[in-house]
């Protein structure tokens, strides 16, 4: 877990007088689960000291943060249990838009991969578009962009730190200071915030974000 949640910081001339705390580690007001089946979020996520989120990672589907945003910088900190299987997936998701709906569950909106062995793979779900060309055929069912450089994330049951620029129409995601991948012209280029849940367990802390002009 970082050391510098309320560190002052500039970034594109904004300040931490800009900065919207997400996870309060209080209750679950200011969010909402999706799942299929429906379940309470409190049956999924559990308070543990030191303000983490546990998530059990099932059923199937995502928690989300019910403001919708624009142009910020996302900090977001998870790591998998030291035991994760080795299939362990989840991820990201920015720009959550109405509209179509992948596979019952999945909204439209763009996911920042924290799967294991694939962190930072970009995928477009639900008809979202961004203008690089896919590393996966155009009709694939899941079709995604590979990051840009090797794998940066750190040893299970060590935190990650995700740091995700939503800019205008562009999205850029770094992996424990590492900028792993990059997309422009994103359709949609606003929406909400969430987490996948996929099915296998991990733990969040530090969300927070910071308004950019």
């Amino acid at each position: 877990m970082s050391n510098y949640f309320f560190s002052s910081f500039s970034l594109y001339g904004q300040s931490s007088s800009k900065t919207k705390v997400l996870w309060k580690s209080k209750d679950f007001t200011t969010w909402e689960l999706i799942s299929n089946p429906a379940a309470a979020i409190d049956s999924v996520c559990k308070i543990e000291a030191d303000s983490v989120l546990s998530v059990v990672g099932k059923p199937i589907g995502y928690l989300a943060i019910i403001d919708s945003f624009e142009n910020y910088k996302l900090h977001l900190e998870y790591r998998w249990p030291i035991d994760a299987a080795k299939n362990s997936n989840s991820g990201i998701l920015v720009h959550i838009a109405s509209g179509p709906i992948d596979r019952t569950i999945w909204p439209k909106c763009f996911q920042i991969q924290t799967k294991i062995t694939r962190t930072g793979d970009m995928l477009p779900m639900a008809g979202a578009k961004f203008s690089e060309p896919l590393s996966t055929p155009p009709d694939a069912k899941t079709p995604q962009l590979e990051r840009k450089k090797s794998d940066s994330e750190k040893p299970l049951g060590e935190w990650n730190i995700v740091e995700v620029i939503c800019l205008n129409d562009t999205i850029e995601c770094m992996i424990n200071g590492i900028v792993l991948n990059k997309v422009t012209k994103c359709d949609p280029h606003s929406g909400k915030i969430g987490i996948q849940l996929e099915g296998t367990p991990f733990q969040l802390c530090n969300i927070w974000l910071t308004v950019l002009n």
